[in-house]
C-alpha cells in the first residue's frame, strides 16, 4: 500500500472468514500495542559472577500492557486450544511471533501454552494502532 497510514489486512481473507465463521470461540480480547519478538525480547545481564538472560524493557512493557488490557476467565480452558492471533505491527520491519502473546495468555485463557496444539497467526499493518486481535477455543473434541 502506498498510504502509510492504511491497514493492510495481509492477504487473503478466505482462513480468517472460515474461522469467523465456523468456531464458538471461547476466549476473544484486543491488546493495544506491538508485541516484542521473543527471539530479540531477552537480554544478557549479570548477576554478580553469575550470568542471566531477562525480557527486554519492550516485553516486560507489553506483558504489563497486556495483563492490564486482557480479560481473564474462570476457569480457565483445561482443554487442547485452537489459537487465531493477527498481530498489526506499526511497520512491515518485525518478525511475526506471537511467543510472548502466548506466554502471557497463561491463567487469562488457559493454563499452559503447551495446550496450543494448532493455531494461525497473521501478519498485518497498522500504523496508528498496532495490536493483537486473539482468539481461543477448545480444539479436537
Amino acid at each position: 500500500m502506498n498510504d502509510s497510514n492504511k491497514q493492510d489486512d495481509g492477504g487473503d481473507q478466505s482462513s480468517w472468514l472460515w474461522l469467523q465463521m465456523s468456531r464458538d470461540w471461547d476466549y476473544e480480547t484486543i491488546v493495544m500495542g506491538e508485541p516484542a519478538s521473543k527471539a530479540n525480547s531477552r537480554k544478557i545481564v549479570k548477576f554478580g559472577a553469575r550470568m542471566a538472560s531477562i525480557k527486554s524493557k519492550k516485553a516486560l512493557d507489553y506483558t504489563k500492557a497486556f495483563a492490564l488490557q486482557a480479560p481473564t476467565i474462570d476457569p480457565l480452558i483445561d482443554t487442547d486450544v485452537l489459537l487465531y492471533i493477527k498481530i498489526y505491527y506499526a511497520s512491515r520491519r518485525p518478525d511475526l511471533d506471537e511467543s510472548l502473546i502466548m506466554d502471557c495468555l497463561q491463567g487469562k485463557a488457559f493454563s499452559n501454552d503447551r495446550q496450543v496444539k494448532a493455531k494461525l497467526i497473521l501478519h498485518g499493518l497498522d500504523r496508528e494502532n498496532p495490536r493483537a486481535e486473539i482468539r481461543v477455543c477448545r480444539f479436537g473434541q
